[in-house]
């Protein structure tokens, strides 16, 4: 008898292998670390002393590393007890609970079409493969080779082209013995009762093929090379073989690269899955062209128990990214959860790669923060909770995100957890008399004149734009990121010296490693008036700071501070330095305002003084927020707002 795929691939789903294999053997307790599915023991196959056997739940797969034997769930059984096939698949069935389906001849039926179908899916991209490297192609060809696509790349991910023509698809596949109904039931062709003759849904675009789980393909995404289409990328519709909610752009790949280590993680499209592969991160993929489903969530948790999902960087890529963790919330249970990774505003991770590399990316997503730091900062950003009104409605929303938990035992963590930050975002003390003292900030400390975003008594939260911006996302570095990205600034533009001669000798610098690496700067230049960024350098390693300067700079170009880098136009470049170190000497004035008035407030209470230390904040705030704006410009380095 012959068992569907989806039939067997739901007993894989349902049945752990390490509860197969471990109804035959004993697994070694040290070796084994169950919370992860890794399982060792010695293997049943050979005779052996040390545990050399070795299943992984993630993989549904077993090894031994003695004797060589592998296979899955059935394998395992028909092997160890000399069962056939069937009998193998009917015991596991009985530990999934799963009825074994009754003999289909039309399911069976079914079965060979859609294998006849997949053989046509294949012939259909190797003809646009064809067709992107014949004349017809060479529009797509500059745009690809535009885009930073290597042929290595674009034949890894079998890139092609649909040409311009109506019908050169059909009459190619007819040419093959291809009938009517197949191509139609592959969805390669716009047919029905109104249309008198069908035609190729796909033209004019350059073709991405999508593949199930095992590899094949089964549809299609096409990006339009003309603006005056109505729609910028289409997808082959739902057919026999093809469920858009249920597959991932990049599955199987992707989880042949996490069974070797490591998570997988979502993006948003197909350029930004493939522009991460050419920059050696083999384990992303992206849902077709719509928001992330149940299904597809599944597909993720069954490769990774805490997925990365990595968002742009703007309004869009944040409702998407809360989209998410509302659809993940009342399925995350212990060992199953998700992380968000958000871009720098105005990129994807496509860009972040071609323009920053790999590093940048790789900091992005060590950046990423868990499931419930998303939902605070959702129900917090941007919002005032000066009342106790307004507290409770907090509490109240809180509440509410927490009751949607499925799981009882992680539903109580998560309430505990949001109690938690409550208290210490509004403070453990009584409420003091407005204005009174410094804030509490989201820690739970005082503010102390840190100079970091919020109101009087601590209840303003982070603004969502400001809690995205790469100044303040940075959580206590060891080198202050505003003052190293001066300092890269002036040696990476070296006429930037000349002309802020003055302030830049006069700037409080509190890392004595930059003020050091300042001085070398100014000694060099007062006695090398043809100075450049080369012979700065040379300066910076004869006093044995270049260690100090690598710090900087990887300082800067983790926190995408673009403006200061030696890619950046040089007007760019100086409006980003004049601009940052404006803030940074009126945030020094600022912070010892604060100080005063808190110190007299501290002695002497009174409403004047307790005005004064509010408009002192606010102002620290509106500085914080217009640093978090000065990535935003730069159309001279390239980087105008793209449509």
């Amino acid at each position: 008898m012959r068992f569907p795929n989806a039939f067997l691939d739901e007993l894989r789903d349902r049945v752990p292998i390490s509860q197969v294999v471990g109804s035959r053997v004993t697994f070694d307790r040290r070796k084994t670390n169950a919370s992860r599915g890794d399982y060792w023991a010695c293997c049943p196959f050979h005779g052996e002393n040390t545990p050399s056997f070795h299943c992984e739940d993630r993989k549904g797969r077993y090894h031994c590393f003695g004797c060589g034997v592998s296979g899955d769930h059935f394998r395992f059984l028909s092997e160890l007890d000399g069962i056939s096939f069937p009998e193998a698949v009917e015991r596991v069935a009985d530990m999934a609970g799963v009825p074994m389906p009754e003999r289909d001849p039309q399911a069976e039926r079914r079965e060979k079409e859609r294998a006849s179908l997949t053989d046509v899916m294949e012939m259909a991209v190797r003809f646009f493969q064809e067709m992107l490297q014949a004349q017809a192609g060479a529009a797509a060809r500059a745009y690809l080779r535009g885009r930073g696509l290597s042929s290595a790349t674009q034949q890894a991910f079998r890139l092609g082209y649909a040409p311009p023509g109506r019908n050169a698809l059909k009459e190619h596949l007819a040419a093959k013995g291809v009938t009517k109904e197949q191509i139609e039931a592959c969805g390669l062709v716009v047919f029905g009762p109104d249309i008198p003759v069908s035609y190729d849904r796909f033209r004019d675009r350059i073709m991405f093929p999508i593949e199930d789980a095992r590899g094949r393909v089964i549809a299609f995404g096409g990006r339009a090379l003309s603006a005056d289409v109505p729609a910028k990328y289409l997808n082959s519709p739902d057919t026999e073989l093809f469920h858009k909610g249920t597959v991932l752009y990049n599955l199987a790949r992707a989880r042949r690269s996490v069974a070797k280590g490591g998570t997988v993680i979502a993006v948003e499209g197909y350029m930004d899955v493939i522009g991460l592969a050419q920059a050696g991160f083999d384990n992303a993929v992206a849902p077709l062209g719509t928001a992330l489903t149940e299904n597809q969530l599944d597909l993720l948790w069954r490769m990774a128990g805490e997925p990365v999902l990595c968002f742009d960087g703007d309004e869009a890529g944040l409702r998407a990214a809360w989209r998410a963790a509302d659809l993940a919330l009342p399925l995350v249970q212990p060992g199953r959860s998700l992380r968000f990774a958000l871009l720098p505003e105005g990129k994807d991770p496509d860009d972040l790669v071609r323009e920053m590399g790999p590093d940048a990316f790789a900091t992005t997503l060590a950046n990423a923060r868990p499931l419930a730091d998303l939902l605070w900062m959702r129900e917090t950003s941007g919002k005032v909770f000066d009342t106790p009104e307004r507290r409770a409605e907090l509490e109240k929303n809180l509440q509410a995100l927490t009751a949607r938990i499925g799981d009882e035992n992680l539903r109580r963590h998560y309430a505990q957890d949001m109690r938690e930050r409550a208290r210490a975002f509004f403070g453990s003390e009584a409420p003091q008399r407005r204005g009174q003292g410094g804030g509490f900030r989201e820690g739970g400390g005082k503010r102390g004149g840190t100079g970091r975003p919020g109101g009087a008594s601590g209840r303003l939260a982070v603004s969502e734009s400001l809690a995205r911006s790469a100044m303040v996302r940075s959580s206590a570095p060891a080198m202050p990121l505003r003052e190293a990205t001066l300092m890269v600034s002036l040696i990476n533009h070296p006429v930037l010296i000349d002309e802020f001669f003055d302030a830049v000798d006069q700037m409080t610098l509190a890392s004595a490693d930059l003020g050091r690496l300042r001085a070398v700067v100014l000694d060099a230049v007062a006695h090398n008036p043809q100075h450049d960024r080369a012979l700065l350098l040379a300066c910076i390693e004869a006093a044995g700071l270049s260690a100090v300067w690598a710090q900087a700079e990887a300082r800067v170009k983790s926190a995408y501070q673009w403006p200061a880098l030696e890619t950046a136009a040089f007007e760019d470049a100086r409006e980003a330095f004049g601009q940052t170190l404006y803030l940074h000497r009126r945030a020094g004035s600022l912070h010892k305002e604060l100080k005063a008035a808190e110190m007299a407030l501290a002695t002497d209470w009174n409403e004047e003084d307790a005005r004064h230390l509010v408009e002192i904040q606010a102002e620290l705030g509106n500085l914080q927020a217009t640093e978090a704006l000065i990535e935003g410009f730069g159309i001279l380095s390239g980087r105008a707002n793209r449509s």
